[in-house]
């Protein structure tokens, strides 16, 4: 087989995307090769200032231009309700349902002891710490139907029973093991109307 070893490297890298495997990367290696120079200075140009310009949001973590995001910064939006999710796409995709106006709060993953996460591995104190300083009325978790989706959902419900307001759980219409970010809206918008409170265990 020939083996170009640039390519095969512009193919490697394409590899580590989410979702990508060895005939997609290769596919896209091959494109980009095609692509003229005006089209790959954007791309370029446009990885370069995500990385340079986004910063994370000081309250809920979401990638944004400016200290606050545009969510947390928005007077409309309830500020009574943070609804508790894993990664920034679980956020979108909450986002295109358009049946949720709270604010939200990114943990940036899930406790995971196998893969030797922690508590103290994701934004649990973070998340006390702006709880403290809210009125809040509700903390919506929103962590997906999966074991380590379950413990981190308990396990920060039990961080927080003991406070002046509810904490709830999605989870109705998504099937076990599922992702929020591959839910269809119909589904998700259930999902968070649905939404149940959780009584941890004594």
């Amino acid at each position: 087989m020939i083996k170009i070893n640039k390519l095969t490297r512009l193919s490697n890298a394409i590899r580590k995307l989410p979702g990508i495997g060895p005939k997609m990367a290769d596919r896209l290696a091959f494109h980009i090769l095609n692509m003229n120079s005006d089209e790959i200075k954007e791309i370029i140009d446009s990885i370069t200032e995500v990385r340079s310009t986004l910063k994370l949001c000081k309250k809920c973590f979401i990638p944004s231009e400016t200290e606050l995001c545009e969510i947390c910064s928005d007077k409309t939006r309830d500020s009574h309700i943070i609804c508790v999710v894993e990664k920034v796409e679980d956020l979108f995709a909450i986002e295109k349902t358009k049946k949720y106006n709270g604010l939200y709060h990114i943990l940036g993953g899930v406790i995971s002891p196998i893969d030797g996460y922690g508590p103290d591995n994701i934004r649990i104190k973070e998340l006390i710490t702006r709880i403290s300083n809210d009125s809040l009325q509700e903390i919506i978790i929103a962590t997906n139907p999966t074991t380590e989706g379950d413990l981190t959902a308990n396990y920060i419900a039990d961080l927080l029973k003991n406070k002046n307001f509810k904490v709830t759980r999605i989870g109705y219409g998504l099937p076990v093991g599922g992702c929020l970010e591959y839910a269809d809206e119909i589904t998700l918008t259930h999902s968070i109307e649905s939404r149940k409170e959780i009584i941890p265990k004594k």
